[in-house]
């Protein structure tokens, strides 16, 4: 299974179905509206000042989007965008799963879905998560800070529903 197909594995497994679809209800983006792979590359390059991990909190990767609306890439503020590609430090919740230590990949989420974030949550309440080769993280009830590098990666199920638009491939998780 690749890297997708077993983060939609993930979502969907981590969430349940109905909760996975009822949470992150959208479409992919058409093309056209997406940065071509020139522009994300050279934005991706970065500079020096890029090594160092930039602070960030949900709410700076949140947009406007209705509930249940179709996602869009043009969305996305310019903000957000630049971040694509850079290194940040984030911090929430893991999702829980199955496997309490050696984990490799997860979904952290803005909130540990005793309030608001629960069900219902949009598309930028959620990161997946894929530890860096050699590198695990253990599962906490707590909520953790995680860093690595930042991207926009558009996460779609069979039917093209949009389970998640942010990864991060993380060095550490704290």
């Amino acid at each position: 299974m690749n890297v997708a197909g077993s983060a939609k594995w993930l979502v969907i497994c981590t969430l349940g179905l109905s909760t996975a679809a009822t949470l992150l209800r959208a479409t992919a983006a058409p093309a056209a509206e997406t940065a071509s792979e020139e522009e994300i590359l050279k934005r991706r390059q970065g500079s020096p000042d890029d090594k160092k991990p930039r602070e960030l909190t949900f709410d700076s990767i949140k947009f406007e989007m209705v509930r249940n609306a179709e996602f869009r890439r043009s969305l996305l503020t310019e903000e957000i965008e630049k971040l694509d590609g850079k290194r940040i430090k984030i911090r929430g919740f893991m999702l829980p799963s199955f496997q309490q230590e050696g984990i490799t990949q997860f979904v952290l989420v803005r909130d540990n879905l005793e309030c608001c974030f629960g069900p219902g949550a949009m598309l930028f309440d959620c990161l997946i998560v894929d530890m860096n080769e050699g590198k695990t993280a253990t599962y906490s009830i707590r909520p953790v800070t995680v860093e690595g590098v930042f991207t926009i990666e558009e996460l779609a199920d069979e039917d093209g529903m949009t389970l998640a638009i942010y990864h991060l491939q993380a060095v550490e998780v704290k």
